[in-house]
């Protein structure tokens, strides 16, 4: 998949049935517009493209972080070529874009510079100079300039439309079922390991560290049953997300024992998926207690790993 940051990267392009949109957390919804674009392009011999922002408008308006980011940027480019699309243009929502009347986002940029021929939006979709425009406006341009528009319906999941304010809630509420009934894939905490204080390992317990980045949507602290993927293996884990109270206050990170793993890994990237949490995250009256409890979590975690291998052997 070709990947584009902005306009002064565009050369050569062929004729494209593009997917217009946010596209935060990829949930089904968006899954399914996009699924409908790529078809689309191969019917119609068109490159399938997805035109997105690298920064959220809302968040460029207020000056500050308002809505937070359910998936990194890399996973969101990882997720969209695995499911087909050839061409992904991420530009940042910068002042020249803001400041765009629709009809200029869709002559110059789209239908110009981008060559699309296919137009494929949800029925939400608004663009242009403080978003005046929408699935309408793209259609009317479109029959005079040519392009098609596909505007797909929400899609609902147990009596619920999906959107990406209800994936944000469901994380930060750690309710990690929920957040895969919508997007069809576990939760997870992606990055690159970096060196901790090493606490865990003089309990008994080593841990990789991942920063987190509070722009993103995180879970609640706590105490999580988890599989951990490094180099394309995946491993049983546990992972503790806070601020570890009983031996300070520090800031929110993502702590994650792998077990039956000794390996150094510092600075490589893993990929943390989140399976259900085991207990709120507590402070204890003694470093003793807090090993205590560490214990059990790790033998009720190993329990759980066990149960599941055993759950999908009898399905198989």
């Amino acid at each position: 998949m070709k990947v584009f940051r902005n306009r002064n990267e565009l050369k050569n392009l062929k004729p494209s049935a593009i997917a217009l949109g946010n596209f935060d957390g990829i949930h089904k919804g968006h899954q399914t517009l996009i699924g409908a674009c790529i078809e689309s392009a191969k019917s119609l011999d068109l490159v399938s493209s997805v035109f997105t922002f690298s920064n959220h408008p809302t968040n460029v308006i207020a000056g500050e972080t308002v809505i937070k980011n359910i998936i990194t940027f890399d996973e969101k480019a990882h997720i969209l070529e695995k499911m087909g699309i050839d061409c992904l243009f991420s530009f940042a929502f910068d002042q020249s874009i803001r400041t765009s009347t629709p009809d200029d986002f869709c002559r110059d940029l789209l239908f110009g510079a981008l060559k699309m021929k296919e137009a494929f939006c949800g029925f939400n979709y608004h663009f242009g100079y403080k978003a005046k425009g929408n699935p309408d406006t793209l259609r009317q341009i479109g029959t005079e300039l040519g392009y098609g528009v596909t505007v797909l319906p929400p899609v609902e999941i147990e009596g619920e439309v999906v959107s990406s304010t209800l994936i944000r809630k469901a994380v930060d509420e750690g309710n990690l079922d929920r957040y895969r009934l919508f997007t069809g894939r576990r939760y997870a905490l992606v990055g690159h390991v970096i060196e901790g204080r090493r606490f865990g390992r003089t309990l008994g317990f080593p841990t990789i560290n991942l920063a987190l980045d509070l722009s993103m949507a995180l879970p609640p602290n706590g105490v999580y049953l988890t599989r951990t993927i490094v180099e394309r293996k995946h491993y049983d884990s546990i992972t503790n997300v806070g601020q570890k109270p009983t031996v300070g206050l520090f800031a929110k990170n993502a702590e994650t024992h792998i077990f039956d793993f000794d390996r150094d890994i510092y600075g490589m990237d893993v990929r943390v998926q989140f399976i259900e949490l085991l207990r709120e995250e507590r402070t204890f009256s003694s470093i003793e207690q807090l090993t205590v409890q560490i214990e059990n979590d790790c033998i009720t975690a190993r329990k759980l790993h066990q149960e599941r291998r055993r759950n999908r052997h009898e399905i198989c």
